[in-house]
C-alpha cells in the first residue's frame, strides 16, 4: 500500500519502474494505491520497496506478505 502527497499521483505512478511490479491499482480511502509485487525473498522485497519509498512524492507505504495455500 502507497501513500502519496495529494496531486502528485500521476507524478508517482509515472516512476513506478521496479521489475517486478505486477499490477499498481489507484484506489480510494486509507491508501492511494495497491502495488503488486512479486518477488522471490524478503530481500528483493525489501530492495523493491526501498524503491518505491525512494520516489519523490510518497510518503508512507505499508506492505504485506501473502502467499499461496
Amino acid at each position: 500500500m502507497v501513500n502519496v502527497v495529494p496531486g502528485e499521483e500521476r507524478y508517482v505512478t509515472e516512476r513506478f519502474s521496479v521489475r517486478r511490479i505486477r499490477e499498481v491499482y489507484h484506489v480510494f480511502g486509507e491508501y492511494d494505491f495497491v502495488v503488486i509485487i512479486e518477488v522471490e525473498g524478503l530481500t528483493a522485497l525489501n530492495n523493491s520497496v526501498d524503491n518505491i519509498r525512494d520516489i519523490k512524492g510518497v510518503t508512507t507505504t505499508h506492505t504485506i506478505v501473502g502467499a499461496e495455500l
